[in-house]
């Protein structure tokens, strides 16, 4: 009963602004998770073009790192 429990308490979890400053794993994860959609909501899609605001959309260039 009590990991069932534990299980509820785990899935109850929701984002919170603080996650990012807790240092357990959960919230850890979940303040990437959040802030990984949230740049992905705000960039849009991974095409790889990013849209100015002029309307104007700009390549993002496909180059590795070179030393």
């Amino acid at each position: 009963m009590s990991k069932e429990r534990d299980n509820q308490s785990l899935s109850d979890k929701v984002y919170e602004p603080a996650d990012y400053k807790r240092k357990d794993q959960l919230s850890s994860g979940i303040a990437l998770t959040h802030e990984q959609s949230s740049d992905t909501l705000v960039e849009g899609t991974i095409d790889g073009k990013i849209e100015r605001e002029n309307g104007d959309e700009e390549e993002i260039p496909r180059k590795g790192f070179n030393k």
